[in-house]
């Protein structure tokens, strides 16, 4: 075959047109010794280059023919690869897949053998075949050389195509039976007397169980155990439990012929922590009591496999009931999506686009689909309950619950899918769902699966195809045919009984399954543009109201939006194309009663919730606030107008601020929830408080033009105080305020003051008037004299009132003054006079010191409400804002003078700003800023959920549910927040008895 110099050998270019990639190497080997009789044939080109790796499989027959013991033995081979084309193909398609099966033809190379015959029954074998297969193995070793042998026949078929992955996929199980079968008869065989103490049964479960086994894998199985008659319970199950530990050993262990598999048994009740054996009295007394969602999930699978048969079907018998009725636990569906987005949050970054198995669109979303959808159906239905996935999806379409069309799509991309697995596995026989990065790897891959013009390509291709199938269809998969049950477009097609609808959105979590199914008939009937944009929608839709702690309300609510904005065409354009949209606003809809209220008033406002020119969720400064508030007000005609339009930009930017909170405490689909919690008050409390300083800006220029023109008699400033002052309001809070004013040269006191104090009457008067925006109520309590004094005062009147008649209360209130509104210059000179109050020079006198000990003592005896959970109230509870706020006050007022940092309004940098001057330690800043941001999160979960302020969580279930889901507790984790907040409020009342109540000086 040696060619001419710097010319290439025919046989060089054939070499590559049959798909070598190294065509002097396999010139190399076809000069060898063993190949020399077929150098020149024909026939074994085509064949090699017929396989997924001609490259490998060539090498694989010199090595298989090497190991030949005899000449006769290699002539033998040789003859039989030339004279039969069965056996040429399934041989030189497992050595061109398989380099594991090519080191074990090499370790016995009579086993080629194996494959030389296939009568009619021989293309489909089953657990019998398996068993006569494996029946002269007498221990592990032998027992392994078996295994592969017969490995190597449900491999040859597969690589010819003989079977199906699905086919494929049921041998292995089949032999995994009877190798758990051998195995077990080898361990009893070693220990005869535990043999006849006891009866043991192997459930076979996972894949195995649901005779879908891939190639390498961990074999899942629960082990019941019996005592034999006469014998103790307790040494049976010891018994059971030994042989148990033996069969597991005999599969898993490695020997000179390596391992077969491992046995997993952490399925069983507890896990790993559980006993290894069980009678089935133990495991029914464990489901009924403590079993968890995903463990009825997993025993849809459960399959009698070795051992005592009869005792594995008393087994199946006894749980398939707890399986069928697990649908009816409550928060059953989140509980199974949860599970889902669990295993795809454990997998590491750096494998997330080659997981086959567990990523977005991979096999285990077909899986977790399907089953969810047995589990909810199959209690009624007993066509459904295979444990077999394609067998199950294609009983879910013949019964109209899921889609065919959609069913034949999963179908064929679960094939694939399972098909890219088999080869990926088969490869090395080492267990692994990652598709490999080196190029040679996915050649063959993609060869072997047909793709023989540009492989790489083509399988990358046809990869990502399918798992765009599975990742647009597994969720929708749900909730699609609860549409074509109410819409009932489609002719000729299965749908969902109305009772199997019903018994669906029950799953879902729907408390009135009629309601919600009348409403999905509203919005997905018909012809229309609408209707057909909102069938696209609702799956998703759906999905979104399932994770919510009120689903009825969320779909509800977008009735009513859509019923108000849906002859509009950008509001069906906004959802349909801005992908956050639509989530954005399945979220605000279904988080409570708040941000829906806001929204029904004016609907337009789905608008903030895109991508595009609605300005976002983000807050708007406090100036553009202003400009737009003022220039409403230029605009209208008269002052009731006027502040009718500045609350409607209150009411739109309220429901901003509202959507911003609810977003990032959720999370969507592309970013997970807001981490930092502090970060999430610190929005809401800015925005609601820039909010309500542009609102009365606003409103006293509509007052004052309405009454005076350009100019009040009186110069006039409104000081925040309290929350508002602090830029900590929530969305319920009342607008504490000062009135200060000072009359303006020429105009007399009387004259200034009446002006003043009918512009505070008119203003207040306006922001109140009933109407479809949120009233804004102003409170002034905290002037001087509170009640009993004039709601209005001059500066010079301040001034002479706190030089003469202050009290300790006042100074402390003053702590959180701020101008907010109106003359900056006199609201300048306000906090000029009050800031020796609040700071003073000398710091505290004692006497002041525990009169505001005194003051706290007695608020949190007397103002608690009566009948509330002290340890639950956010605000003046042990460890609630109050006990946080009066600590950090309390620093303020004794150090403000001396230490700048402290000179602020907003207790959490006052907090950071005393941690820093060493006036409390790291340890305990953090506890109280925790427990303050983790009150102001309850108080605004409150008034979101229930859509009235309170200090206390909900009694109502749904309710607290909402307020978990918002502080970001899980379905059913309603006791731990409760938990999670007294414990934080422990902490923090630990620190302020410390610090506020304690001897020490600070």
């Amino acid at each position: 075959m040696t060619a001419a110099p710097g010319r290439r050998s025919s046989t060089f270019t054939r070499l590559l047109r049959h798909g070598f990639t190294d065509a002097s190497a396999a010139e190399r080997l076809l000069d060898s010794p063993e190949l020399a009789p077929l150098r020149d044939d024909p026939v074994l080109l085509e064949a090699l280059g017929a396989t997924a790796d001609p490259d490998l499989a060539l090498l694989g027959l010199v090595r298989l023919l090497e190991a030949q013991q005899s000449p006769g033995a290699r002539r033998e081979l040789l003859d039989t690869l030339i004279a039969a084309k069965p056996l040429r193909d399934r041989l030189l398609g497992v050595l061109g897949a398989s380099t594991a099966l090519a080191d074990h033809l090499t370790r016995h190379p009579g086993d080629w053998q194996a494959l030389v015959m296939y009568e009619a029954y021989d293309l489909h074998p089953g657990v019998e075949e398996f068993e006569a297969g494996l029946a002269e193995a007498t221990d592990p070793v032998s027992l392994r050389v078996a295994y592969r042998r017969c490995l190597l026949s449900i491999a040859a078929r597969d690589v010819c195509g003989t079977t199906g992955v699905a086919e494929s996929a049921a041998e292995l199980a089949d032999l995994a039976t009877a190798t758990l079968r051998a195995a077990l008869a080898i361990a009893e065989a070693a220990a005869p007397e535990d043999a006849e103490q006891c009866r043991l049964a192997v459930i076979a479960m996972g894949k195995c169980g649901g005779h879908e086994l891939n190639y390498v894998s961990d074999v899942d199985v629960i082990f019941v155990g019996e005592a034999a008659e006469g014998t103790d319970e307790t040494k049976a199950v010891r018994a059971a439990t030994r042989l148990a530990s033996h069969m597991m050993r005999i599969c898993s262990e490695t020997t000179v012929e390596g391992s077969i598999w491992p046995v997993d048994a952490n399925l069983r009740p507890e896990g790993r922590n559980g006993p290894l054996v069980r009678t089935l009295s133990s495991h029914l007394a464990y489901y009924q009591r403590w079993a968890k969602t995903w463990e009825f999930q997993a025993l849809l699978k459960a399959r009698p496999v070795a051992g005592d048969l009869e005792l594995g079907e008393e087994y199946v018998a006894a749980v398939q009931p707890l399986v069928w009725k697990a649908a009816e636990r409550e928060n059953f569906v989140p509980d199974v999506q949860k599970m889902r987005r669990r295993v795809v949050e454990n997998i590491p970054v750096a494998e997330v686009d080659r997981q086959l198995k567990l990523g977005p669109g991979g096999l285990r979303d077909v899986e977790f689909a399907v089953q969810l959808l047995q589990l909810v159906h199959g209690r009624a239905d007993t066509s459904l309950r295979s444990g077999t996935t394609l067998d199950a999806l294609g009983a879910l379409a013949a019964g109209g619950y899921v889609g065919r069309s959609d069913a034949a799509q999963l179908d064929d991309a679960y094939r694939f899918l399972r098909s890219m697995e088999h080869r990926i596995q088969l490869f090395r026989l080492r267990r692994t769902h990652l598709v490999p990065e080196d190029e040679a790897e996915l050649r063959r891959i993609g060869r072997s699966l047909g793709l023989r013009a540009d492989p790489v390509a083509d399988l990358h291709r046809e990869w990502r195809r399918h798992a765009g199938v599975v990742r647009r269809l597994h969720e929708k998969l749900f909730y699609r045919p609860l549409l074509d049950a109410v819409a009932q477009l489609a002719t000729g097609e299965a749908r969902l009984s109305t009772e199997a609808a019903r018994e669906r959105m029950v799953a879902l979590g729907y408390a009135d399954p009629a309601a919600a199914l009348r409403h999905l008939e509203a919005l997905a009937s018909g012809v229309t543009r609408k209707a057909a944009i909102q069938r696209t929608l609702l799956p998703v839709l759906l999905g979104w109201f399932a994770d919510s702690a009120d689903p009825d309300a969320g779909l509800l609510n977008f009735r009513k939006v859509s019923d108000a904005l849906g002859k509009t065409p950008w509001y069906l354009r906004l959802l349909r194309d801005e992908g956050a949209a639509a989530q954005n606003l399945a979220r605000v809809l279904s988080a409570g009663r708040l941000a829906p209220d806001l929204l029904m008033r004016a609907p337009e406002a789905v608008a903030l919730l895109g991508d595009g020119d609605g300005g976002g969720l983000e807050p708007r400064p406090r100036a553009h606030l202003e400009q737009e508030i003022l220039a409403a007000v230029k605009r209208a005609d008269g002052a009731a107008q006027a502040v009718t339009a500045a609350r409607g930009v209150r009411r739109r930017e309220l429901f901003r601020t509202a959507a911003a909170d609810i977003v990032g405490s959720y999370g969507t689909e592309e970013q997970s929830a807001e981490a930092d919690q502090g970060a999430l008050v610190d929005l809401v409390g800015g925005a609601v408080s820039d909010l309500t300083a542009a609102t009365l800006a606003g409103t006293l220029r509509a007052v004052v033009r309405d009454n005076w023109g350009d100019d009040l008699p009186t110069r006039f400033a409104i000081i925040g105080m309290g929350r508002f002052g602090g830029h900590e309001l929530g969305y319920g809070s009342d607008a504490d305020v000062l009135f200060v004013h000072e009359p303006r040269d020429g105009v007399d006191e009387r004259t200034a003051a009446q002006a003043a104090n009918k512009v505070v009457s008119e203003m207040r008067r306006l922001l109140q008037i009933p109407s479809a925006d949120p009233p804004l109520l102003i409170d002034a309590d905290l002037r001087p004299e509170g009640k009993s004094g004039p709601l209005v005062r001059t500066l010079t009147s301040y001034a002479a009132y706190y030089r003469r008649w202050s009290l300790t209360w006042e100074s402390h209130a003053l702590l959180r003054a701020e101008p907010v509104a109106g003359d900056a210059d006199l609201g300048r000179r306000f906090i000029e006079l009050i800031d020796p109050l609040r700071y003073p020079a000398d710091g505290l006198a004692d006497e002041a010191v525990r009169e505001i000990r005194r003051l706290k003592a007695r608020m949190e005896s007397e103002r608690l409400p009566r009948g509330a959970d002290p340890k639950l109230h956010a605000k003046l509870g042990p460890g609630g804002l109050s006990d946080v706020e009066w600590t950090v006050q309390l620093m303020q007022l004794r150090h403000g003078s001396a230490v700048p940092g402290l000179r602020t309004t907003r207790t959490r940098e006052a907090l950071a700003a005393a941690r820093a001057a060493g006036l409390i330690t790291d340890e305990d800043a953090a506890t109280l800023d925790e427990a303050w941001v983790l009150a102001t999160r309850v108080r605004n979960a409150v008034m979101l959920v229930r859509g009235r302020a309170g200090d206390t969580f909900p009694s109502d279930p749904r309710e607290l549910a909402a307020v978990g889901r918002y502080l970001g507790y899980g379905p059913g984790h309603v006791g731990d927040m409760l938990d999670g907040y007294r414990r934080t409020a422990r902490r923090a009342r630990g620190v302020m008895e410390e610090l506020f109540y304690g001897a020490a000086e600070r």
